[in-house]
């Protein structure tokens, strides 16, 4: 039977998790829902050796990216016939609203460290299936959450648009990768736009007010949600429909939050 070892089994990559585990495979890995501590290096090599199925979501810190740094060599010669990494599309940086495929020059972005752990990925020695992901969102993790409890700001940015993808496209889009050739995948859904209209269709949904337009300034943002609007860029996703044939369960905001806002 199939087996999956994943660095992180964190949000999304607990929910691939989850579902193949429903189809039957076994399912190891490090992080918050893994039994094996990251640090344990034997017990980590031996899953490495068994596994038939590789995965990390794990963002690399200042120094690097922490699995390729620690099991760099062991990952390159593991015995597993598939190994996938969890990128970002950050690694485009700021393109000025313009849409971006897998082809656009990387490395203008605002996480020096996610473009040279991209690039590592890719340099492993062996193939392997990158996945590119922009903001994430599903169940427990998105604009609804953030509306209900107050915290939801609107930005006055004009021609500012993100993309964005449900945690459920991911894993579809990593399953659709099982069977598909490596690569470098975005996967996106169909609709980049404003956040400030993801916030307005989420309040309407929610029977809540819309919270005023602010400026970056007014909205008190953190450092690290401020640097979200130093980018504006649309990410294309055909490849990954063309090559892995990668089908969209919400190919746009509103088909993912709708189901979501019934559930709150």
């Amino acid at each position: 039977m199939p087996h999956l070892f994943v660095f992180g089994l964190g949000y999304s990559a607990g929910r691939l998790a989850a579902r193949l585990a429903e189809a039957g495979w076994t399912v190891e890995g490090t992080g918050r829902a893994g039994a094996i501590r990251f640090e344990d290096e034997a017990a980590v090599r031996e899953a490495i050796g068994r596994a038939t199925h590789i995965l990390s979501s794990v963002p690399p810190g200042d120094e690097g990216d922490p699995v390729l740094t620690r099991y760099g060599p062991a990952l390159a010669t593991a015995p597993a016939d598939w190994i996938g990494y969890l990128s970002a599309t950050g690694v485009y940086g700021d393109t000025g609203g313009a849409w971006v495929d897998e082809s656009a020059p990387v490395g203008g972005g605002r996480r020096s460290a996610r473009v040279m752990a991209d690039a590592a990925w890719q340099a492993l020695g062996r193939p392997v299936h990158l996945f590119r992901l922009p903001g994430i969102y599903g169940p427990g993790r998105s604009v609804l959450e953030r509306i209900r409890d107050g915290r939801a700001r609107r930005i006055a940015l004009p021609g500012q648009v993100f993309s964005r993808v449900h945690v459920d496209d991911i894993v579809g889009g990593v399953i659709a990768g099982l069977r598909g050739p490596a690569g470098i995948y975005n996967l996106a859904d169909d609709l980049p736009c404003p956040q400030n209209e993801v916030i307005a269709y989420g309040c309407a949904l929610l029977g809540l007010p819309v919270p005023p337009v602010q400026t970056l300034a007014e909205a008190g943002l953190s450092p690290a949600a401020a640097a979200f609007y130093a980018e504006n860029r649309r990410v294309a996703n055909g490849k990954a429909k063309r090559l892995l044939g990668w089908r969209l369960r919400y190919p746009d905001y509103r088909a993912g939050l709708g189901g979501m806002a019934a559930q709150l």
